[in-house]
C-alpha cells in the first residue's frame, strides 16, 4: 500500500534503502568486515565481533530484500523494520524502471548488487543458464530458489583471489605430469586421452576429454579422495623443504587446512588461480566453474541466488548437475580494468544485459555528475561523506555518507559533491542493452 512517506507513482524521487546482510560461515568476522561496517551504518545495528559478515545485499531478491526508508526515518526517526519492500514498491510503480526495462524484464529490477567480505574460500560452484535454472527450480525449489540465470561480475575493493574457469590444455598436461595425485584421481584412461590431445584437435574432443576427467575427479569415492589428499599434502610439505612451492601449491595446502579431505583441493589444480588488484574486475557467464578465495569485492549479477556446488563446502553438493552443465572452456579469464568516463568515474561493462558497474572516487571538495540512464540504478556510498543533488542546477541537496544505499529511478541525473573523499559504486542496467534496443536488434 502506498503512503505519503514514500514517492508516489508520478514522482521520480531518489530514496534510501535499508538492505540485508548474509552471515555465511566464510565471511570476515566482526569489525574487520566491510560488509559488517556498511550494514551497521545502513541499518543502525551493532556489529557482533564473533559473527561472520559475508554479503551485503542491495536489490529485490526474496532471499535478501531491501526496504524503503520513509522520509520520517531519514529525518531523524528510528531505523526499525519496514513493511514496504523495494520489490513491492517497484511492482506498483514500474515507471521508475523505464519502459525498455519493463518490456525486457517486467516490473522488477533485473540486477542484484552486493558487497562480499571473504575470509575463507567459497564452494567450487557454477550458476545455471536460464533453461537449466527453470528445470532445477521445478525439481528442487528449496535448493534452487528461483528460475533465473546468474551471470555475475566481481570488482575488487581489496586484493582479491579466486579460482575461475579451466586452465589451458598446455597447463593441464603440465599438471598431469607433475601432480601424480591428479592422475590417481581421474584414472589412466582419462589421463592418456588428455595427454594425446593438442590445440589442433576439434574443440568438442577437447571438451569431451576434459568433461570425462573432471567428472571422474569430482565423483571419486571418499576413501580415495582422503587417501590422495593425504599423499598430496605429505609430498608438498616434504618438497617445500627443498624448493619454493608454486602459488597454486601453496593455495592447495591452505585449502586442505580449511576443508580437509575435500575433493575441491585436487580440483583447484584444474582451475585458473586469479589474483585481482583493487579496481580490477572478473566476470563469469553461466555454467562456468569458480570459487572466490579471499578478499573484499563489489559483486553484481542478474537477480538470482542459484548456485550448483560440488566442492569446498559443507553444504548440499550436486556433483552430477555441475559436471553435466559446465561449458568446459579453457584459458585464462578476461580481466576488466574499467573504462575511465571522466577523472573520477570508471565504468565496468561485462557482456551481460542486466548490469554494469561504475566506480567513483571523488577527492575532497570536488563534484561529478552521473548522467541519467534509461533504466534504474542503485548507488552505494562505500566511504566518505558529501552532498547529493538531483542535477547540476538543483538548489536542494541531501547529505550522503558511508553506508547509504540509494535507489535512483530511470531518467534521473545525480550530482555529487564530496565533503570528505567519497567512494561510490553504482550499478545499473548495461547501457549496451539500451543501444541494442534502440537499434531494434
Amino acid at each position: 500500500m502506498e503512503s505519503d512517506a514514500f514517492p508516489t507513482k508520478k514522482q521520480s524521487n531518489v530514496f534510501r534503502l535499508k538492505c540485508s546482510v548474509q552471515t555465511y560461515d566464510w565471511g570476515i568476522r566482526g569489525q574487520d568486515s566491510l560488509v559488517a561496517r556498511l550494514f551497521a551504518l545502513n541499518s543502525g545495528s551493532v556489529i557482533d565481533p564473533d559473527k561472520p559478515y559475508a554479503e551485503f545485499w542491495m536489490g529485490t531478491h526474496d532471499s535478501g530484500p531491501s526496504f524503503l526508508i520513509p522520509a520520517a526515518v531519514e529525518n531523524g526517526g528510528r531505523i526499525d523494520s519496514y513493511s514496504t519492500s523495494l520489490k513491492s514498491w517497484v511492482l506498483e510503480n514500474p515507471n521508475v524502471l523505464g519502459d525498455k526495462v519493463v518490456q525486457k524484464w517486467g516490473s522488477d529490477i533485473p540486477f542484484l548488487f552486493k558487497v562480499l567480505s571473504v575470509a575463507k574460500p567459497l564452494s567450487i560452484q557454477a550458476h545455471p543458464d536460464k533453461e537449466l535454472a527453470k528445470e532445477l527450480h521445478i525439481l528442487q525449489p528449496k535448493v534452487y530458489r528461483d528460475a533465473n540465470h546468474k551471470p555475475e561480475m566481481a570488482l575488487a575493493i581489496t586484493d582479491f583471489e579466486a579460482l575461475c574457469g579451466f586452465i589451458s590444455l598446455e597447463e593441464l598436461k603440465y599438471v598431469l605430469h607433475t601432480v601424480p595425485e591428479s592422475v590417481e584421481m581421474i584414472g589412466t584412461a582419462a589421463t592418456n586421452r588428455l595427454l594425446l590431445l593438442d590445440d589442433e584437435d576439434e574443440e568438442e574432443d577437447l571438451k569431451s576429454a576434459l568433461r570425462l576427467a573432471f567428472t571422474q575427479l569430482m565423483s571419486a569415492p571418499k576413501l580415495l579422495i582422503s587417501k590422495v589428499i593425504s599423499e598430496l599434502t605429505r609430498r608438498l610439505h616434504s618438497e617445500s623443504e627443498v624448493r619454493q612451492l608454486t602459488a597454486k601449491e601453496a593455495l592447495v595446502l591452505n585449502l586442505e587446512k580449511q576443508y580437509p579431505d575435500d575433493v575441491g583441493i585436487i580440483a583447484a589444480f584444474f582451475l585458473n588461480y586469479v589474483k585481482l588488484s583493487a579496481g580490477e574486475a572478473l566476470y563469469l557467464g553461466a555454467n562456468e566453474p569458480h570459487a572466490y578465495i579471499k578478499g573484499e569485492c563489489i559483486e553484481c549479477m542478474a537477480t538470482s541466488d542459484n548456485v550448483v556446488r560440488a566442492g569446498l563446502t559443507p553444504k548440499f553438493r550436486d556433483v552430477q548437475t555441475l559436471c553435466a552443465m559446465l561449458t568446459y572452456k579453457q584459458g585464462f579469464p578476461e580481466i576488466l580494468q574499467g573504462v575511465p568516463m571522466n577523472p573520477y568515474i570508471t565504468k565496468y561493462v561485462p557482456p551481460f544485459d542486466e548490469f554494469e558497474v561504475d566506480r567513483c572516487a571523488l577527492p575532497k571538495g570536488t563534484s561529478v555528475l552521473f548522467p541519467s540512464s534509461p533504466g534504474p540504478s542503485i548507488f552505494l556510498v562505500a566511504g566518505g561523506k558529501g552532498m547529493m543533488m538531483l542535477n547540476e542546477e538543483s538548489v536542494e541537496s541531501d547529505v550522503i555518507s558511508e553506508g547509504d544505499v540509494l535507489f535512483v529511478p530511470a531518467e534521473t541525473e545525480i550530482n555529487l559533491t564530496s565533503e570528505v573523499e567519497l567512494l561510490i559504486f553504482r550499478t545499473g542496467v548495461n547501457n549496451k542493452f539500451f543501444d541494442t534496443f534502440m537499434n531494434g536488434k
